[in-house]
């Protein structure tokens, strides 16, 4: 619902769509280029552990960036979105397919084709919903019946979080689409009310659901998988090449000031979530949730440094607020850091 499309924000949406499809490939192939030398295991588990440490987490990543200046939190904005989906529909891809040949491929374009069209069709029947029910209890109902939605498209092996991006993008924009007939059947009087409430309990909704989940991550790390030098060695080596690869795209094919969009790049929630998808013929063991609790913690301390570094630097561009969002969302890994630490000997 962050995601707001006006014509003179097309270069921004540009950039920002070709930098999430880059830095994802980019930084794929990097860590699983690490993973193959390091290890002893093929190439497609290699790709398929390395996708879910590449993306970025716009759970993470908006929140933080509201501080900045409109350009700089646009950008964040749109490619953390687009880093999600498009992670999620690349791992899916991967896990789906035993061959990479036309027939993966072709299969891989109807199934967006498909989604892309049930999420018009699904998103035009929940705004009409929205616009009828006159109870005063609603919102949860829209939330319940887009997470069936979602469960279905799952079980047909749809990339179905497009569709729920795809309602949220089509509710910050329904005023905006000048078609008569759909103006006239779907927007209503106290739509922008709706809408604003909707926002509001969403954003409320998603924080809380974020703080557990991240608790109960925090409970399923294990301290000694942490304690390995090895690990914190190979996180070290993933972290450089991520920010190298970011540095060197946003400078040569964006040029754009580096900060602070440099240090936008956390790892979070649907890093953790992809993880754990992963089929078990899939995992390396030196992939291990110690492993992926570092890159976390370590690229949002990195954002949240980089944030306050950047407000130092040039009070004047407004990125003040930024590194105070940076740091509130730093909340919860402390949370997930109290967790683990009072689980007990064994944990």
């Amino acid at each position: 619902m962050e995601l707001t499309y006006e014509h003179e924000k097309r270069s921004i949406i540009r950039n920002a769509f070709i930098s999430s499809v880059a830095l994802l490939l980019l930084t794929t192939a990097a860590i699983a280029a690490i993973l193959y030398h390091i290890t002893d295991a093929a190439i497609l588990p290699c790709v398929a552990n390395a996708v879910p440490l590449s993306v970025i987490s716009s759970a993470v990543a908006i929140p933080s960036a509201n501080g900045l200046i409109s350009k700089t939190k646009e950008f964040v904005v749109y490619e953390s979105s687009f880093s999600d989906i498009l992670g999620i529909v690349l791992l899916n891809f991967i896990v789906s397919n035993e061959s990479f040949g036309f027939k993966a491929f072709s299969g891989l374009g109807v199934e967006i084709i498909s989604v892309l069209v049930l999420s018009a069709i699904f998103s035009m029947a929940l705004l009409w919903l929205l616009g009828r029910i006159k109870h005063k209890v609603k919102f949860f109902l829209i939330l319940a019946i887009l997470v069936l939605v979602y469960a279905v498209g799952k079980q047909i092996h749809l990339s179905s979080l497009v569709v729920v991006v795809a309602f949220g993008m089509f509710m910050a924009n329904a005023e905006n689409i000048p078609i008569p007939w759909f103006r006239q059947r779907f927007l209503y009087g106290e739509f922008p009310r709706d809408l604003e409430q909707f926002h509001s309990l969403s954003r409320e909704s998603a924080f809380l659901i974020r703080t557990l989940f991240f608790v109960l991550f925090g409970f399923s790390v294990i301290i000694s998988q942490i304690l390995i030098v090895d690990i914190a060695i190979l996180g070290a080596i993933m972290l450089v090449a991520t920010y190298t690869l970011r540095a060197v795209f946003l400078k040569v094919a964006l040029r754009v000031d580096l900060a602070p969009l440099v240090y936008m790049t956390p790892r979070g929630l649907i890093s953790i979530l992809l993880y754990f998808s992963l089929p078990e013929h899939l995992k390396i063991p030196e992939v291990n949730t110690g492993l992926l609790f570092l890159l976390v913690l370590g690229t949002c301390l990195i954002m949240a440094m980089g944030l306050i570094a950047s407000s130092g630097k040039s009070p004047k561009t407004g990125n003040v607020g930024g590194s105070t969002s940076a740091l509130q969302w730093h909340r919860s890994d402390v949370i997930c850091s109290w967790a683990f630490k009072n689980n007990g000997p064994s944990r």
